[in-house]
């Protein structure tokens, strides 16, 4: 069974309803991006972070998947599927897919900020200033903020290395590292690019552009993958 390794993005989600990343302007949900998607926005007020990302929890519980997350678990009856998503939504773990590597964490699990290896899932539930970790320490969204490495790169990159086939569903492939997994693509492996918007893709590769939104556009790989099996 052939492997396709799948990258997605804040578009695939956005046909649920959740608002994509870099809307209005550097402003998320009507928040400066920095001031709660950064270390630094962290450290400047932990209550403001916390209160962000309890209504982004509170948001996702009622978020449905769509056509583009339920036809990537269809495509597991014809291939060995891994999606490495940075959304921080669980919408591909409702919609059923089974190998999922979230880059940039998860929205309903927390961490200790004392003990990176304490991480514990909470649900839909909300956090405040004076939840702690069995050792004491403040609890924080585990959530991969700008000015913080990423942790899961390095199995994602070793993912991508043995494609057979790459697909990237809703992602402009400006944010890195994450855009740099195009370069750990196999030559010759055929690449799928699902956006209705224009991208800057890498020159140096071949890419086979479908101009739909997720969830049409998954459709169509679906029956282009087909045909060439």
């Amino acid at each position: 069974m052939k492997k396709l390794v799948v990258l997605t993005g804040s578009g695939i989600s956005a046909e649920s309803g959740l608002k994509t990343f870099r809307d209005a302007g550097g402003l998320w949900e009507n928040y400066d991006v920095m001031q709660v998607a950064s270390i630094d926005g962290w450290h400047l007020d932990k209550e403001l972070v916390l209160r962000f990302y309890n209504e982004r929890r509170a948001q996702l519980e009622n978020a449905v998947p769509n056509a583009g997350h339920s036809g990537l678990v269809e495509l597991e009856e014809f291939f060995d599927v891994h999606i490495i998503t940075q959304n921080v939504d669980n919408l591909h773990e409702k919609a059923g897919s089974k190998n999922i590597i979230h880059l940039h964490g998860e929205l309903t699990k927390v961490r200790s900020i004392g003990d990176d290896s304490l991480i514990y899932d909470i649900g839909y539930k909300s956090i405040v200033l004076g939840d702690t970790c069995e050792k004491g320490y403040q609890l924080r969204p585990h959530i991969v903020w700008f000015g913080e490495p990423v942790p899961a790169m390095e199995e994602a990159a070793q993912i991508a290395s043995k494609a057979d086939i790459f697909a990237v569903i809703g992602t402009s492939l400006i944010v890195y590292p994450a855009a740099g997994l195009i370069n750990y693509i196999p030559q010759g492996v055929p690449i799928f690019l699902i956006d209705p918007n224009p991208v800057n893709s890498p020159m140096h590769r071949k890419i086979e552009y479908i101009k739909e939104k997720a969830g049409r556009g998954v459709g169509i790989l679906k029956e282009k993958l087909l045909v060439k099996k």
